[in-house]
């Protein structure tokens, strides 16, 4: 209740929009990109908490540390070990299991702009659990942030990218000038 209070009143007062499509009704891996900004973190919050999503995201293993630790588990934190990625693979698979509807927030493209690639985890963890990829965006060229579409990914790795790179095609994030192309290492392999 708190969390949707608080959403409203941001909503109310920022200079960006909240739009697109609805809440799903499953547990999906909710992609936050373009990622090119630290408010992409508080505009994940907003979109989610509005739309009443229960959110997870992985954050990197110190971000859990000290006082900090309480607070980012408290707002959805899963802390990543690097050394040991195939536990989050297994607690996701449970709580889809346990019938829990869930968005696990993923930022692809690995850090706040200035990659190559995006970093392929959310593609293994939605093939490997069956959950779908809900498309959460950031556009600072129509100050718009929200949900895209929902898509099943079929393991045809460049015909699924070509969709979500359609779908990101004409959103430039917070900070446009660290935009990453919507591109995994595996495509380049793959050719």
């Amino acid at each position: 209740m708190l969390k949707r209070l608080l959403s409203r009143i941001y909503w109310a007062f920022s200079r960006w929009t909240l739009a697109g499509e609805t809440a799903p009704d499953r547990p999906t891996i909710l992609l936050g990109a373009p990622h090119t900004s630290n408010w992409d973190f508080v505009l994940m919050l907003a979109i989610a908490w509005r739309l009443g999503i229960d959110v997870h995201w992985l954050g990197k293993k110190s971000l859990f540390r000290g006082w900090r630790g309480p607070i980012m588990r408290r707002l959805g934190g899963i802390p990543v070990d690097r050394d040991d990625p195939g536990r989050v693979v297994t607690d996701v698979i449970e709580q889809v299991d346990a019938g829990t509807v869930f968005g696990l927030v993923i930022t692809p493209d690995g850090t706040r702009g200035g990659n190559e690639y995006w970093k392929s985890g959310f593609y293994r963890i939605a093939r490997q659990t069956g959950m779908p990829v809900t498309l959460g965006y950031v556009d600072r060229t129509t100050m718009t942030a929200g949900l895209g579409p929902t898509i099943s990914l079929t393991g045809a790795v460049s015909s699924d990218m070509d969709m979500i790179r359609a779908f990101y095609a004409d959103k430039a994030g917070a900070r446009p000038e660290r935009r990453t192309e919507p591109r995994l290492r595996e495509e380049t392999l793959a050719e």
